[in-house]
């Protein structure tokens, strides 16, 4: 699968590292990573300029045998990407019941704190809350305590957040479920679905090499990342009939798992030239064991939320 190198090198190397390099000790040399993210379409230049700000942000860490740079995992950075899949990978399983309350969140922040209210946007997105009226946010989840939590991490004092029903009579214009874009969401996964589903086919027919399978899996990871932001998971009872969510999972989740072996061997056929006695170490994580490592941390910082999550890198 080919396709433009991309913007998110940063982000790139925390996929490739959650995926086949998850809570090892070991360090992998710099050309290995270096060879890895080439694979995406980065330039020599750019892809050790995104290992080195990792670096510099303590996201990886590094080590020296003579003049031979290499780089290791610490646990924060896996017990984040532990939390980030499973929020990914999780996402759109349709397993939760829901009952029929929504969680307001309602603040004001002076226009003088411009960047705290950006901050403040930025974590209630990530919570699954949407936008319903300036200085009202809305979550059809119990997000009570993690409201709660970030509206006092950042000293936003003149706040009030509520579960309540909504009345069945309250006009259009103020119905919750007006926080979302319905028609853009229902696209953006009818999307999805057109330029994935031919990949999940070939994949089916046993017809997908290593180093496409590599690209191909991490590539539709990259997009199905974006989901959580767009939609926080809205209760199917308030969504129209054929829904497409469910089938877009179904077929990023068939993408990911079934190219995990093959994509392993991609791994190990980059890292064997520069450190073969590290290569047989690589191993897949599938949708079924998220969880394996560590428990996921609590609420990520916007550090951590820029180079693994939703937000855009600088």
């Amino acid at each position: 699968m080919t396709g433009p190198a991309p913007r998110h090198s940063q982000r790139l190397l925390g996929t490739l590292l959650g995926d086949y390099w998850f809570w090892r000790r070991e360090h992998l040399p710099s050309a290995a990573l270096v060879d890895l993210l080439r694979e995406f379409g980065l330039t020599e230049s750019a892809a050790r300029a995104a290992i080195q700000r990792a670096a510099a942000r303590h996201l990886v860490t590094t080590s020296k045998n003579g003049r031979r740079t290499a780089y290791g995992v610490p646990d924060r950075t896996h017990r984040l990407i532990i939390s980030h899949l499973r929020r990914l990978l999780e996402f759109g399983a349709e397993d939760r019941e829901w009952d029929g309350r929504w969680t307001f969140a309602m603040f004001s922040v002076p226009e003088s704190q411009r960047e705290d209210r950006r901050t403040l946007r930025g974590r209630l997105r990530w919570l699954g809350f949407g936008p319903l009226y300036d200085g009202v946010w809305v979550s059809p989840w119990d997000r009570t305590a993690e409201a709660l939590q970030v509206l006092g991490g950042l000293g936003v004092g003149t706040a009030t957040v509520a579960r309540a029903d909504v009345s069945e009579r309250v006009p259009p214009a103020g119905n919750p479920l007006r926080a979302w874009d319905l028609d853009e969401l229902s696209q953006s996964y009818a999307d999805f679905l057109a330029r994935w589903t031919g990949l999940r086919e070939r994949v089916a027919a046993g017809e997908v090499g290593p180093a496409e399978a590599l690209v191909g899996r991490t590539r539709v990871m990259t997009e199905w990342r974006a989901f959580p932001d767009l939609d926080p998971d809205l209760p199917g009872e308030l969504l129209p009939a054929g829904w497409p969510r469910a089938r877009a999972r179904r077929c990023f989740l068939d993408i990911y798992d079934a190219l995990g072996p093959v994509a392993e061997q991609r791994f190990r056929q980059i890292i064997t030239p520069h450190a073969p006695e590290l290569a047989g170490l690589a191993a897949h994580r599938t949708s079924t064991d998220i969880t394996r490592g560590a428990a996921p941390e609590a609420f990520p910082s916007d550090d951590d939320l820029d180079w693994a999550g939703p937000l855009g890198e600088p």
